[in-house]
């Protein structure tokens, strides 16, 4: 059998032709990523979670420290919290899920641990949406 001259067998060129697990093709699914697409880089996925990390620390200075203490305090109007809270946490969601979708694309060795923790954020998130919704319809 012949080696074809055109074909790297390089450490880069590995990750690609790695098998992909039951669980990573059902979150690839989940996720609604191409199983045979092409995959990305680890710099991408490490973008994606700082951005996710930003949006998450803008969203609880916010939430808790902005909304119910400094406006308040200058009189500013309190009640606007709830329904600035539902349009952060949509993104802050996007941002997490797209998060996500880097890591899984790109197969990097932590991506199933940013899948629990950004899991768990986002069901934090759509606690803390029902608790907006509810504040705003009272």
């Amino acid at each position: 059998m012949a080696v074809v001259a055109d074909t790297p067998l390089d450490s880069a060129a590995a990750p690609s032709l790695s098998p992909r697990s039951n669980a990573d093709r059902f979150m690839l699914r989940l996720l609604r990523l191409p199983l045979d697409g092409p995959r990305g880089t680890a710099e991408g996925a490490r973008k994606a979670f700082q951005t996710s990390i930003m949006v998450a620390a803008v969203r609880c200075v916010l939430m808790y420290l902005v909304f119910p203490f400094v406006l308040p305090a200058v009189g500013l109007a309190s009640g606007i919290g709830p329904a600035v809270g539902l349009a952060v946490n949509a993104v802050a969601a996007v941002c997490i899920v797209m998060s996500m979708r880097r890591f899984f694309r790109s197969e990097h060795p932590k991506r199933w641990w940013y899948a629990g923790l950004g899991g768990s954020v986002l069901v934090l998130l759509v606690v803390l949406a029902v608790v907006d919704v509810v504040d705003l319809v009272s």
